[in-house]
């Protein structure tokens, strides 16, 4: 079941994708690389986002593409990465 919180980590991370590629709404398990919606240099974005919305330091081991492909994916990771 998601939380408030899981929410807040949702709407967040979807407004940062929204906002910073121009398209009005993405589904929370699209694949934002294999659809093209965004490219790898987009990923650093996301990172930085990331690292500064949510306190969290991400290091080398947790850069796999697949903690941020989708809005799911971030929200997940985030999660891991809070301990919860």
């Amino acid at each position: 079941m998601e939380t408030l919180a899981d929410f807040d980590v949702k709407t967040s991370v979807r407004k940062f994708i929204t906002k910073s590629i121009g398209i009005g709404d993405i589904r929370d398990d699209e694949d934002l690389f294999d659809s093209g919606i965004v490219n790898s240099l987009f990923s650093i974005q996301l990172v930085t986002f990331i690292e500064k919305s949510f306190g969290l330091e991400i290091t080398q081991d947790d850069l796999d593409m697949d903690n941020f492909k989708s809005v799911d994916a971030v929200c997940n990771f985030v999660r891991r990465k809070q301990g919860k």
